[in-house]
């Protein structure tokens, strides 16, 4: 069985800029690792509509699932609902059911919905919320596009909603050997080890430690049994 596949469009100016460290890829990497979704793709684009559009299209396209990043907050560059909108060719605008969560929300808070924070509610046609423990304010999932925000903890609580009703595949193995040698000495026999074994993904990480220098080597595969034996292999070629 192929696994399903996936792709990440992280958007926004500041990750570009360099003033925000972008974390959710790598979440986002681990939990579709662990439920067997391959994420094949991962790009970072401005916010700028035209580059938004243009990535999901190309992306819905070409992988089962898309999950964004960032965009759907309450100032006037906060452009991804829009953007996807305008990638599916179908209307946006305040949707009851989202409004309702967000007046619930900001009542508690004794906070008035201003016209800011009700552009939190505005959801393309046809798509279905994702659910934001967090801080209320929903995501989307149009298509096959999964529109959520950026800041880590919401992203995170969205992921975990999302991926729970995605159907999973065979997870991802990996094993790891540390191996006190350059990438130079190791190359040659770990290129023929990949080669007994063309269904494992096998590689190299070198490392510097106390002025010498090592590699981790990394097996990683859906067959329990053959990744066992590649790392018994690995083991055998460079004993510690």
């Amino acid at each position: 069985m192929t696994n399903p596949t996936a792709a990440m469009l992280v958007i926004g100016d500041e990750i570009l800029s360099g003033r925000t460290r972008d974390s959710n890829m790598n979440h986002l990497a681990k939990v579709l690792t662990d439920a067997g979704i391959d994420l094949c793709e991962a790009r970072v684009v401005s916010d700028d509509q035209p580059a938004i559009v243009a990535a999901v299209q190309a992306l819905s396209a070409a992988y089962d699932h898309v999950f964004t990043s960032g965009g759907i907050g309450p100032t006037h560059d906060d452009i991804t609902a829009d953007a996807v909108a305008a990638a599916f060719d179908v209307p946006i605008d305040v949707r009851d059911d989202a409004r309702a969560l967000l007046q619930a929300h900001y009542d508690r808070a004794g906070t008035t919905l201003n016209d800011a924070r009700l552009r939190m509610a505005r959801v393309p046609d046809g798509a279905t919320l994702i659910d934001n423990p967090v801080s209320t304010a929903p995501g989307f999932t149009l298509g096959n596009v999964n529109v959520m925000a950026g800041v880590p903890a919401v992203f995170e609580a969205m992921v975990a909603s999302v991926v729970s009703k995605l159907a999973h595949g065979a997870p991802l193995l990996s094993q790891s050997w540390r191996v006190m040698r350059g990438e130079g000495d190791v190359a040659a026999p770990l290129a023929q080890v990949a080669q007994d074994f063309p269904e494992l993904s096998l590689g190299s990480y070198p490392f510097q430690k106390d002025g010498v220098y090592g590699t981790n080597l990394v097996v990683r595969g859906r067959d329990a049994s053959q990744v066992d034996a590649a790392m018994a292999q690995l083991q055998a070629l460079f004993p510690v």
